[in-house]
């Protein structure tokens, strides 16, 4: 079935699929019978993702101007309303495709359940496109895609008020609709004869040929019929548009000794094209594929240019640098430079614009991987190779991709924990993919400063913050975890300057009420000792009633002195010698406080210049700040104190 019609002009973004189209236009409509949820699936590289941006090109007002919609098939057409919401899932997490669901709906919800609560009880049904699922996630082992599909789309399907389409990968397509009533869902694979169209390969074939559209002129594409000739044939044979492409890829950019004439070097699916390409050139294939297979194992949108050569080698266990020297005409039809252009606050320049390669399409990502003898071992090498491209040790020096993306490698490495020990790491690392890979490792493989950062990573990719704040927060969470050797490493071996220096800190059951700073002269003269008072419940251990008591006898308030300066309870403080500060020294301070629900700022008052800005994970409860700039700060979890440095702006946790 090609599911062409010779009365109507294609989609001209498409070339076809009109069988499909129908399909598509008609949920849009929400004709009678349609289902509510379709999941578009096929083969990696059937063009579903082609499709889906066709389709979205006549659902939204800007794009159906420009398209010859009088001249396309009427039942092709969807009906004008307004645009779907069309949160891409490449690179998010399920949580991130969720609340940008709810931001577009403008929902108040603050709970995931409430998210769908608030859908459900909408008096008009929404529509919701989500394309990319199989690019979901910001680390590629982490298995983000089945997670988006459990957690955020069977929710959304099952909601009777949301119209749902998804371009999900054939193995989790199933799992999205079951359980669904019948009639509520629809599964449009693009490989099943229903949808097929093979014409369109043939059509795309001819026109990724064409000079007109951008091929380069060489004999076989200004010749109109050589041109239709070849591009009968590459389509006759490929099994998909990918294979269409890599295919006029592989002619185009390595045109020597090119015979349209011989279609024994037009490939029928991705890993023929490698390994013809690769033939035509005098080369074996395992070079090509080898050359590859970093490539086809990064993370992100790809690797540094610089560092292709040393994980090519790292992978083949051998030098690679002359292949890569003399194979761009072997690689390129495969290989997509990506130019980034300077924008990393912490790299101290070394972001300053850079090119990265990815390979042109994850169905070639696939077929390389799965030639590999051991796909972990592979990982191991690279991740080796990018451990030794950091310069000195000092992740504050490394490559942006080295020091984002380790993780993801040393993920399906199977060595992620081993790497969970360097707070340098912690504190450089972008924290939205470190975050993804710690959390795929089950946590008790997780060793104490792991399992720190895994706590302290929400606030961390909550604020976007800098490596200097990033520091500052994990400074505090390690202090706060008993691990100081971990929190003096990122003070004095970083070389950051950061906000404050957390001196202490005291958990608490049932949490700290009020704080307050104070001193107890000294005797005959001594210096006076600053102390932290700390109300908390009446049976914490060591604590002291105060105050009157209640009718059983037991004071409704007990409180803890604790040294202001230095880690331990003073048990043997007097209260009533603890004098707290005048409100006339309070105000010739030279820091001030101010204090909201989740947040704290210090500042400075000659020009009320913020110094530090804390925030934390659960409400604050208290707080006060000594004269000399040390502050007190309680949550429902106990008790900290930190000496802020009067330059420089920070967050803490």
């Amino acid at each position: 079935m090609t599911g062409s019609t010779e009365d109507y002009a294609p989609h001209p973004h498409i070339g076809g699929r009109t069988a499909a189209l129908r399909a598509l236009a008609a949920w849009r409509a929400a004709a009678p019978g349609a289902p509510r949820v379709v999941v578009l699936t096929g083969d990696a590289g059937s063009g579903r993702s082609r499709l889906l941006t066709g389709f979205l090109m006549l659902c939204e007002p800007e794009y159906r101007k420009q398209l010859p919609l009088d001249a396309m098939g009427p039942s092709t057409v969807p009906p004008e309303l307004p645009p779907p919401a069309v949160p891409s899932a490449e690179g998010l997490t399920a949580a991130q495709v969720l609340w940008l669901i709810a931001d577009h709906f403008e929902l108040r919800a603050t709970g995931v359940e409430g998210v769908y609560a608030e859908l459900a009880a909408l008096d008009e049904p929404v529509t919701v496109v989500v394309p990319d699922v199989d690019r979901a996630g910001p680390v590629r082992a982490a298995g983000e895609p089945a997670r988006l599909v459990r957690e955020v789309l069977a929710p959304l399907a099952a909601t009777e008020t949301v119209r749902l389409m998804a371009e999900v990968p054939r193995p989790l397509a199933a799992e999205l609709v079951e359980g669904l009533p019948a009639g509520t869902a629809q599964i449009i694979d693009l490989d099943e004869p229903e949808w097929a169209d093979p014409d369109l390969l043939v059509r795309f074939a001819q026109a990724a040929l064409d000079p007109e559209f951008g091929a380069p002129e060489l004999p076989f594409t200004v010749d109109p019929a050589a041109r239709l000739a070849l591009g009968t044939a590459i389509g006759r044979r490929a099994g998909s548009p990918l294979v269409v492409q890599l295919a006029v890829h592989c002619a185009l950019m390595a045109p020597e000794g090119f015979d349209p004439a011989d279609e024994r070097f037009l490939p029928t699916s991705v890993g023929s094209a490698l390994d013809l390409h690769a033939r035509r050139l005098g080369t074996d294939s395992q070079t090509l594929r080898l050359l590859l297979a970093p490539l086809a194992l990064a993370e992100a949108e790809g690797i540094p240019v610089q560092l292709w050569p040393r994980l090519a080698s790292a992978v083949a266990g051998h030098d690679m640098s002359p292949a890569i020297a003399g194979g761009m005409l072997l690689a390129g039809p495969f290989v997509q430079p990506v130019e980034v252009p300077g924008s990393d606050a912490d790299s101290d320049g070394a972001d300053e614009g850079r090119t990265l390669l990815r390979l042109l399409h994850p169905a070639l990502a696939e077929e390389i991987r799965a030639g590999l003898p051991n796909v972990t071992a592979a990982q191991t090498q690279i991740a080796m190779a990018l451990l030794e491209a950091v310069p000195d040790q000092d992740w504050g020096k490394a490559d942006p991709y080295v020091r984002d993306h380790i993780a993801g490698h040393t993920l399906e490495a199977g060595l992620l924990p081993q790497l969970l020990t360097d707070p340098g790491l912690f504190v450089h690392a972008d924290p939205v993919p470190l975050r993804a890979a710690v959390e795929a490792v089950p946590l008790k493989q997780l060793g104490a400063p792991a399992r720190t950062y895994l706590r302290t990573a929400p606030l961390l990719t909550r604020t976007q913050a800098p490596a200097e704040l990033r520091a500052a927060f994990l400074e505090t969470a390690f202090v706060e975890d008993g691990l100081p050797e971990y929190s003096e490493a990122i003070r004095e071996r970083l070389g950051l300057e950061l906000p404050w220096q957390t001196l202490w800190s005291l958990p608490v059951a049932g949490g700290v009420s009020a704080v307050t700073v104070g001193s107890v002269p000294g005797a005959e003269g001594a210096a006076a000792t600053p102390v932290a008072v700390l109300v908390v419940p009446p049976a914490t251990p060591g604590a002291r009633p105060v105050g009157a008591g209640t009718e059983g006898g037991e004071s409704a308030t007990a409180v803890l002195v604790h040294s202001l300066v230095q880690p331990g309870l003073l048990d043997d403080a007097d209260l009533d010698r603890i004098v707290r500060p005048s409100e006339e020294e309070r105000a010739a301070a030279p820091l001030g406080l101010s204090r909201g629900g989740d947040y704290l700022r210090v500042w400075n008052r000659a020009d009320q210049e913020v110094v530090a800005a804390l925030i934390s994970d659960t409400p604050f409860t208290a707080a006060d700040l000594s004269p000399d700039g040390i502050l007190l700060v309680a949550t429902e979890r106990g008790a900290k104190a930190l000496r802020i440095r009067a330059a420089g702006a920070g967050i803490a946790s």
